[in-house]
């Protein structure tokens, strides 16, 4: 009983290791598609422990379980038991657009922080909610925007700020141009009996009541515009998020907006713009072109300057002149946020409450640029938009789509 106790390295921190009361302990919303990568990302993260999961659909939630090996007693149903545990500290949030808010809003209220799906909300009143949620609960929150986290990426951006491509002229934003729609659905089939293991009623949320299809569920929510408008924020808040860090425009929006050459199904649920050509003028005289394409290699962002382009997709990172990609960074260039991973970088964050590489006000602004897109699509014109005031100024029709309608007692928090 006399000798003394002797802990391994691993209990104390020792090592690099993470001892247990330094872990983050996440809840993980929305465990279907993304929500799973998502999953599987913390879970290789040795500072985090996955304490919940939480899905409307029950298959989602027990095949959740067993990856992060949990009872089922870790298991919900409804968001609102989740943020209810203490000892949650954050929360992965990859539900379907239409429930972004709403969810991000209440973990911010109830004290967590956020990894949260993109595009940050599903209107843009309803993105700068989450922005001032965020800032008023002193959250942290990293938006899904992961391409902001990659090597080419990053560098993509900085020659651009650096000018090495000489004055930027435009911005070429390329986005599938054909809906891949999961499950072969068609957008045709006819209602039916919603299955057991789906709570029908919660998925559909704060969003217009809707008779239950399978094909409009889970994956291709995207294509229907009562919760996205198919590839303007899927792909788009992407790209455009890239387009605007290279062009320096993280903290504003375009005036002027133009939506042309917009087409749509004519018959069945997936109504979301399935071509389209969209103009972004800046006051700064910067202008992003975004068009869908069935042209795969153009899939990604363009930068045009007076003395050359660069091309940046994911893994791609392609110049002219090819000379361009042996430029080094010298004293004095612009050097952008660096992050290598986008779910370590959030751990990062959440450790030592510093920045993370898409912050709320970042993703505010991509998700205004998304959203301004599908608006000018919706009413079939032109539109002129106030960036401090983040509205549409007397145009009222426009300003009437600013947020979203959230059916029944739904609401955001403060």
């Amino acid at each position: 009983m006399g000798a003394p106790l002797v802990l391994p390295g691993r209990v104390l921190g020792l090592d690099g290791a993470v001892p247990p009361s330094a872990k983050v302990r996440i809840a993980c919303i929305g465990v279907g598609g993304m929500g799973m990568g998502n999953l599987n990302s913390f879970l290789n993260d040795e500072r985090v422990q996955i304490v919940a999961v939480c899905d409307v659909d029950a298959n989602h939630r027990q095949a959740a379980c067993d990856m992060a090996k949990l009872a089922k007693t870790d298991a919900y149903g409804d968001y609102r038991e989740v943020l209810a545990r203490p000892d949650v500290d954050a929360v992965m949030n990859a539900t379907p657009d239409h429930w972004h808010a709403v969810i991000a809003t209440a973990a911010a209220a109830a004290g967590k922080d956020l990894y949260s799906e993109k595009p940050l909300a599903a209107g843009i009143a309803d993105a700068r909610a989450v922005c001032d949620a965020v800032k008023a609960h002193q959250r942290v929150l990293q938006c899904g925007t992961w391409r902001r986290s990659g090597l080419k990426t990053r560098l993509a951006c900085e020659w651009v700020r650096n000018g090495h491509i000489g004055d930027l002229k435009v911005i070429e934003v390329g986005v599938p141009g054909t809906f891949k729609v999961a499950g072969g659905y068609t957008g045709l089939e006819a209602p039916g009996a919603v299955p057991p293991e789906l709570d029908y009623a919660m998925w559909l949320g704060p969003a217009p009541e809707a008779a239950y299809t399978a094909a409009r569920c889970h994956f291709n929510f995207r294509w229907n515009t009562d919760y996205a408008p198919g590839y303007i924020t899927d792909w788009g808040a992407h790209f455009l998020d890239v387009a605007q860090w290279g062009a320096g425009m993280d903290d504003t929006s375009p005036t002027s907006i133009s939506a042309t050459g917009v087409a749509r199904r004519e018959k069945g649920i997936y109504n979301a713009p399935e071509s389209f050509r969209i103009e972004y003028q800046y006051a700064s005289g910067t202008r992003i072109v975004m068009s869908s394409t069935t042209n795969e290699k153009d899939w990604g962002i363009r930068f045009v300057g007076t003395k050359g382009t660069v091309f940046t997709e994911n893994d791609r990172l392609e110049t002219d002149p090819v000379s361009l990609r042996a430029v080094r960074p010298k004293d004095g260039d612009v050097r952008l946020f660096e992050s290598t991973n986008h779910h370590r970088n959030f751990i990062d964050a959440v450790l030592s409450r510093g920045q993370t590489a898409a912050p709320a006000p970042v993703a505010l602004r991509s998700a205004i640029l998304c959203h301004l897109g599908a608006i000018s699509a919706t009413l079939g014109r032109d539109l002129t938009f106030d960036p401090k005031a983040e509205n549409f100024g007397t145009d009222a029709p426009a300003n009437a789509l600013l947020a979203c309608s959230l059916r029944g007692a739904w609401k955001l928090s403060a």
